[in-house]
């Protein structure tokens, strides 16, 4: 089991949320909330805050590329090998919809061979609160095994 995940279920999602906001700052301004953190899968919860609106007061696209890169990022952490290295390299993202609730963001890693090296396409799908899809995100992860 990887170190994340083995203090994911130690600690508690909420305590653990608040570690990684202390090991990459930025994930703060947020405030996520993971839910859901396996290998192959992480969810987390962004509340509605005026902090991440637009000038049209929705939730802005950069905090919805953070969500993103926070529940790829875990993914990886955890579904990769153990000593495996890895590195976010490039983002595609689609804004599909004005986001004017919380939000859920949802990396799906299920479909995706961890055990080699070489670029991984990680799958993000953000949601409102009614179920409707806001944003997209295909994030490539720069894998590198353990020598």
């Amino acid at each position: 089991m990887s170190p994340a995940l083995q203090m994911f279920n130690t600690v508690g999602a909420e305590q653990f949320s608040k570690m990684v906001c202390q090991m990459a700052p930025y994930f703060s301004t947020i405030e996520p909330q993971l839910i859901d953190l396996r290998p192959g899968r992480a969810e987390a919860k962004v509340p509605f805050r005026k902090e991440i609106t637009n000038h049209l007061g929705t939730v802005h696209a950069i905090a919805m590329c953070n969500a993103a890169e926070l529940v790829g990022g875990t993914l990886t952490d955890v579904s990769v090998p153990a000593g495996a290295r890895w590195i976010p390299k490039g983002m595609t993202v689609a804004y599909l919809a004005k986001a004017k609730t919380d939000l859920t963001a949802v990396a799906d890693g299920s479909g995706v061979d961890w055990s080699t090296a070489g670029d991984k396409i990680v799958p993000v799908e953000v949601f409102d609160t009614e179920g409707k899809k806001v944003f997209t995100a295909q994030i490539t992860m720069d894998v590198k095994l353990a020598s």
